[in-house]
């Protein structure tokens, strides 16, 4: 039994005749949202990703003959991987989920995607980053929705050297998916011309960043890359405030800066921040139109790119059960994914690539000066938009075995 608590939400949606013809398992579509409910990813995900399941549900049932039982369940993993193991093997052999979404914390991610593939289910991640996910470690199971550490290191540290950027230094959080994005990003600061002075690992989470950030202000990088993220993130930039690093001339890069963290920050210790999203609520008509919805009912807060991950997966997956009339067989759910273009009012037009990896353009924001600020959570000025096709590792260099030579 998972020793996280899980939770129920139920939605009920009208049967018709034509449910008899097909086949889903137990009757239900089953989602699961796993993702940290309680620590230092809880606001970037959380209770807000639960939401934008549910959300999603409603608004394909409004816009397509919805003729199925749904449910979602959601659990706190507590970003330990045995938790979310001994959750994702619950729900699947137990509680008959048929998606798990979300998963935040790579550690957590990778032994899902590996449960997953073993029990034939699907996994879409929307809150994980390690791009191993699509690597080495790809499956015919699992799709890599929202952003990854090459999309992140292949925007955020291209643009820092190019404009002069070229000594780094990195403060990482000691698990797969800080290693993951440390060395993305290494590998994009050596390609363009800069070196790497040093790097130190922190544990995951942690409080205290003193001794870390002595040792990368004593290395003289001009850049200290963060390659951690949520509440180390912010503690990071904090107590690198106190110790008055920028003002002494090193330059901080957050390589996974969500909007959550630049709100707890506040502008005035947040600005000038270059990083690279894959999505912001106030781009739009049609991300203020879902942020509007989200913060009524999420206590004001504004959605993160891993919550309109969540919608936009769960989207295109309940399109593909739907036209399959069937989710009990989780390759064949994910081989229709990848045979249909993704299309939906957060992301817009897409695709899903052979190894997993779901293609949209992403962007290089800079946080704004507070006097540049209209109001509440109006936080982002954009410096780049990022192809599409130049978002992501080229498919020919993963190393995943679903790609044919």
């Amino acid at each position: 039994m998972p020793t996280a608590k899980a939770l129920l939400i139920f939605t009920a949606l009208a049967l018709t005749p034509l449910a008899a013809h097909a086949q889903y398992s137990d009757g239900v579509i089953k989602i699961g949202v796993m993702n940290d409910q309680s620590g230092t990813y809880a606001d970037l995900s959380g209770q807000g990703s639960v939401w934008a399941a549910r959300k999603a549900i409603e608004d394909f049932c409004k816009a397509s003959a919805c003729h199925d039982k749904i449910e979602v369940v959601f659990a706190d993993h507590q970003n330990k991987p045995d938790v979310g193991s001994n959750i994702v093997r619950q729900w699947y052999d137990v509680d008959k989920v048929d998606v798990v979404v979300d998963v935040p914390t790579s550690s957590v991610a990778l032994a899902v995607n590996n449960i997953t593939k073993e029990k034939n289910k699907v996994f879409l991640v929307s809150g994980a980053a390690a791009s191993d996910l699509t690597g080495k470690a790809c499956s015919p199971n699992t799709i890599h929705w929202t952003y990854d550490t090459w999309s992140l290191a292949n925007g955020t540290g291209q643009a820092i050297v190019k404009t002069g950027g070229d000594s780094w230094f990195f403060l990482t959080a000691d698990y797969a998916f800080g290693h993951a994005l440390e060395r993305d990003t290494e590998a994009v600061v050596v390609k363009n011309g800069g070196k790497v002075l040093g790097k130190v690992r922190h544990p995951f989470p942690a409080q205290d960043f003193s001794s870390f950030l002595l040792q990368a202000q004593a290395s003289k990088a001009k850049i200290i890359g963060l390659a951690n993220a949520g509440a180390d993130t912010t503690n990071a930039i904090k107590q690198a405030a106190e110790f008055g690093i920028v003002q002494g001339g090193q330059n901080l890069a957050g390589l996974l800066v969500f909007i959550t963290d630049v709100h707890a920050l506040g502008l005035k210790t947040a600005q000038g921040l270059i990083f690279t999203e894959a999505w912001y609520w106030d781009a739009n008509e049609n991300n203020r139109a879902f942020a509007k919805e989200f913060g009524a009912a999420n206590k004001g807060n504004m959605p993160t790119m891993v919550q309109a991950g969540v919608y936009s997966a769960v989207q295109h997956y309940l399109k593909a059960v739907h036209e399959l009339k069937s989710d009990a067989d989780g390759a064949a759910v994910v081989k229709k994914m990848k045979s249909m273009p993704t299309d939906d009012k957060l992301f817009g037009k897409g695709s899903i690539r052979e190894d997993g990896r779901k293609i949209h353009d992403m962007y290089l924001f800079e946080v704004k000066k507070p006097e540049e600020s209209k109001g509440a959570w109006d936080y982002y000025k954009i410096r780049a938009t990022i192809p599409a096709a130049e978002a992501f590792r080229p498919i020919d260099q993963g190393e995943c075995p679903l790609v044919k030579k």
